[in-house]
């Protein structure tokens, strides 16, 4: 009994597998036009996927749509952007409340990301899962690349609108080899690029340069006329210098707190949170000033435990008689001082 029981539910599961093959005698294709986009930070991105039936079917099938996102360098682990099955859709971390499915003509799964962040560059998976098929496609988010620059007394001209801030680590000067370099531009809001500076710092082609408007000994020499001077391509793990980052986008306002006392550091965190915000990144405060015209002659904590403030009308008591962002360096965080406070706004 139970051997021809057993033979009975093989005979039934075969025979169903072939109905299930026959039945659906179709396959399910996933294409993108692209390989790569590039786009610029804190603009927008399609990135577009595809996908069809061979042969053609007359009715729309459910279709289950996923994006995963990895980073370009290394063999990081997949991570979640968004799922969407009919018109349900979920986003993950980073992206919720950035992300949709385009849908814009059947078949249609690109991924629109708006805005923008920096740590949004990488290798991005769309996956059209159809029952008991699935297939994949992988498109590439670069990000536009390297600015043009006319170095003329701190004023920068680029095709793209943005600010390059020079920027060194908390332990002092010249401590940052290219991946710590990397990082320190990305925890405060920026990518790695270039500026008018007397400091050598990292670019993000992995060169170390600096550029010079009024030459003068510490910087190159009397000799040399005005222009960037380059170290070279150094070794990313051993050598040291600062970095020059790059960012071009502020989602949300950032403000200089008015609070009736001065804080030091932890209370300065914890005002921030209290009044609805978070403490301003170093490249907040650069694009606030930059982008929106922040003038402020008070000195704020940030983030990384500097202290600065952003002067775009020079006067008396603000600074040399420059426009720019002032910095007193990273002094003892028990020192009382301002606040500035950045609140996202999508």
């Amino acid at each position: 009994t139970v051997a021809l029981l057993s033979s009975l539910l093989f005979s039934f599961f075969n025979l169903s597998c072939s109905a299930v093959v026959h039945f659906r005698g179709v396959r399910l294709h996933v294409e993108s036009p692209e390989t790569s986009v590039s786009a610029v930070q804190g603009s927008n991105a399609t990135l577009p996927c595809h996908y069809r039936y061979e042969p053609e079917l007359s009715v729309p099938r459910r279709t289950r749509v996923k994006w995963f996102w990895q980073p370009v360098v290394g063999e990081g682990t997949e991570k979640d952007v968004i799922v969407a099955l009919g018109s349900r859709l979920r986003s993950y971390g980073d992206f919720k409340g950035r992300v949709r499915i385009r849908r814009s003509v059947q078949g249609d799964a690109s991924l629109v990301i708006n805005p923008l962040l920096i740590a949004d560059k990488g290798r991005y998976r769309c996956e059209i899962i159809d029952g008991l098929e699935d297939d994949s496609v992988t498109v590439e988010l670069k990000f536009q690349g390297r600015l043009s620059f006319n170095y003329i007394h701190f004023v920068i001209f680029s095709q793209f609108t943005g600010v390059v801030f020079p920027y060194y680590s908390p332990r002092g000067r010249y401590k940052m080899n290219f991946l710590e370099a990397k990082e320190a531009c990305h925890q405060q809001s920026a990518c790695l690029e270039g500026l008018d500076w007397c400091n050598a710092g990292w670019l993000a082609d992995g060169t170390v340069q600096y550029a010079v408007s009024v030459p003068r000994e510490a910087c190159g020499g009397m000799d040399l006329a005005p222009g960037v001077r380059s170290y070279g391509t150094q070794h990313k793990t051993r050598a040291r210098f600062d970095v020059f980052c790059f960012t071009s986008s502020i989602r949300g306002e950032v403000y200089f707190l008015q609070h009736p006392l001065k804080l030091n550091f932890t209370e300065a965190v914890d005002a921030c949170v209290q009044d609805g915000a978070q403490i301003a990144k170093v490249g907040q405060l650069y694009a606030a000033w930059k982008l929106v015209g922040l003038d402020q002659c008070d000195a704020g904590w940030l983030s990384d435990g500097s202290i600065r403030y952003p002067i775009v009308q020079p006067r008396l008591n603000c600074g040399p008689p420059e426009p720019g962002v002032r910095t007193f360096g990273y002094l003892p965080k028990y020192l009382k001082y301002g606040v500035y406070c950045h609140k996202p706004k999508w």
